[in-house]
């Protein structure tokens, strides 16, 4: 649909660019993080949180599979599927209970749990690129789009 590359020169970009994706995103987004293990996925979703309001710490729910977040009445789920062996698995969690027009959704390895999540309406692609991260964003869907649009960093 749409896409767009950034560079982002250290982890206060990173924290920067989430709090401005959480600026303009509405409930009810799936918002996948690809990358290599430490590319800053969970960077990303601590930046997005703090910009909402969260004051306590922001921990990747490896052994959890997700770890909720109410914020100023927002339902926010961050999910990290690493350590998912397979995709029934976060059915048998009630995975699907957490997708709602309410709740965003952030995502690291969605990849684990193909063909059991909902489509995503982005997708932050990050990677190494020398001190800091490349990060190419994919709107897939029509409110991802808008999102993408919104985001003036």
């Amino acid at each position: 649909m749409s896409t767009k590359k950034l560079l982002l020169a250290n982890e206060d970009a990173q924290l920067a660019f989430a709090a401005e994706m959480a600026r303009f995103c509405p409930p009810g987004l799936v918002i996948f993080l690809q990358g290599d293990l430490g590319t800053g996925k969970t960077t990303l979703v601590r930046g997005f949180l703090r910009a909402l309001g969260h004051k306590g710490v922001v921990k990747s729910p490896t052994y959890t599979l997700v770890e909720p977040y109410i914020i100023d009445n927002q339902q926010i789920y961050h999910f990290d599927l690493y350590r998912l062996g397979d995709p029934d698995e976060l059915e048998y969690a009630g995975g699907r209970d957490y997708f709602d027009a309410q709740s965003i959704c952030l995502l690291e390895w969605p990849e684990k749990a193909a063909g059991f999540l909902p489509a995503a309406d982005l997708v932050l692609q990050l990677a190494y690129e020398g001190e800091g991260r490349s990060l190419e964003i994919s709107a897939e869907t029509a409110a991802g789009k808008k999102l993408l649009d919104a985001i003036s960093y």
